[in-house]
């Protein structure tokens, strides 16, 4: 999983779009030699809720769990034969340029159930987008 971080006030709605173009480029990329399984920005931590759970009750926060200057901003979920190639991937991620990529591994855990994708339109852009359903 390379998870992507980044101060959201540091983009410009020019430079978001052109890095979702260039991470589209990396993707395709991606899935034309057999690595690619998923990738999608997030919306902006505005648009977070956090739920922790005390003594058994759900406790709702609006916004991000934590305050940081980096936010989690999209991920991509590769497959990688190693540490080196996953980091060879990240390096390639434009956001690495102005953030921060994490690479780290996913742990498979049996009984979940398998992954399905699921179209559906963004409504802010009315673009389709593919969804990751876990």
């Amino acid at each position: 999983m390379l998870l992507i971080y980044s101060d959201e006030q540091a983009w410009d709605e020019t430079n978001r779009e052109h890095c979702y173009k260039e991470s589209a480029q990396v993707a395709q990329q991606l899935h034309a030699s057999g690595q690619y399984l998923a990738a999608a920005p997030l919306y902006s931590v505005a648009t977070a809720t956090s739920v922790r759970v005390r003594d058994g009750k759900p406790l709702v926060i609006d916004g991000p769990f934590a305050e940081t200057r980096e936010q989690l901003g999209g991920y991509f979920l590769i497959e990688a034969q190693d540490l080196d190639e996953a980091i060879s991937v990240a390096s390639r991620i434009p956001a690495a340029r102005v953030g921060t990529v994490e690479v780290r591994p996913v742990m498979e855990v049996p009984g979940l159930p398998e992954a399905k994708s699921a179209r559906r339109t963004n409504q802010s852009t009315g673009r389709e987008e593919q969804a990751l359903n876990l």
